[in-house]
């Protein structure tokens, strides 16, 4: 069989330990307004039964004037604390197309000190079609204390950003779809600039999964060597508002890629700004470098 990334786990793997003690579920539903689909009712309607609502609209800075930004660690504790989680759980985190919004909150609660985090391949919707268990109940939530660490080692800030463009010290891979990132497409939030930053690579979200399962090890490496990403170097990961960069995340993760980084303000942050260069066109051909 070919091998997968250890950062995921299967619907029959979850379904055959949802009774077991220390385990936290994590609905991480999120969607943007084109795509008519209210995470919040959907949960309310049908979740795996223990899960709990994860909203990546409210746990959040909102002092950034940015969209979904990362909390500081007192919000998160308070927050994550309230769903009955700690970080000594073993965390599964799902969505419902997979692959999509999950892994972003994966990689969150990981830089906040929890190590045991997992995302569901296929997600809720594939959940649902195989005949697996779902609630309407609300869940019970046991008092818990949720002791953030939170290590911003991973994290690329506005200003490395620029550095980053003005030196090329480390490459960019961008989750957004072919035509967002040529400039083809408008962004879906008024006010940004089409196209991308100088030097990025096109890395599309919707490459690195199939029917909503992370892909397989060798299939992962063929992406990024296709989208010309040297695994040997340094890594930033980027996306339209810091979400879907983190399937990057995951996936280079995945592969042992150790030195990566996550634009947390992506191209909310740079496209929104007037002082930024931008390119538009497709990525250049070729191999990694």
């Amino acid at each position: 069989m070919s091998e997968k990334s250890p950062f995921v786990v299967s619907s029959d793997w979850l379904e055959q330990r949802l009774s077991e003690p220390g385990l936290s579920i994590i609905d991480a539903s999120w969607y943007l307004p084109a795509q008519n689909r209210d995470p919040r009712a959907e949960y309310d309607a049908a979740h795996i039964p223990g899960a709990v609502f994860f909203d990546q609209d409210q746990i959040a800075d909102h002092s950034s004037g940015l969209p979904h930004t990362i909390p500081s660690e007192t919000d998160f504790e308070q927050e994550v604390s309230s769903m009955g989680v700690t970080a000594g759980d073993t965390i599964v985190v799902y969505d419902g197309p997979g692959m999509y919004t999950a892994p972003r909150v994966w990689w969150l609660f990981r830089i906040m000190g929890a190590d045991k985090v997992f995302v569901l391949d296929g997600g809720l919707d594939r959940w649902k079609a195989e005949g697996r268990p779902v609630t309407a109940e609300v869940t019970k939530i046991a008092p818990s204390t949720f002791i953030a660490k939170r290590n911003m080692n991973g994290v690329a800030s506005f200003q490395k950003m620029r550095e980053i463009v003005g030196d090329g010290s480390v490459q960019i891979a961008d989750a957004r779809g072919p035509g967002r990132f040529s400039g083809e497409e408008p962004e879906p939030r008024a006010g940004m600039r089409s196209g991308h930053m100088p030097g990025a690579r096109n890395v599309p979200v919707a490459s690195l999964s199939q029917n909503g399962e992370l892909k397989d090890i060798d299939a992962l490496k063929k992406v990024f060597d296709e989208a010309g990403v040297d695994l040997s170097k340094p890594v930033v990961t980027s996306c339209g508002s810091g979400v879907t960069a983190a399937v990057i995340t995951l996936a280079l993760q995945s592969l042992g890629h150790k030195d990566n980084l996550l634009y947390d303000g992506s191209w909310s942050e740079w496209g929104s700004r007037a002082d930024t260069p931008v390119e538009t066109g497709p990525a250049q051909a070729g191999k990694a470098k």
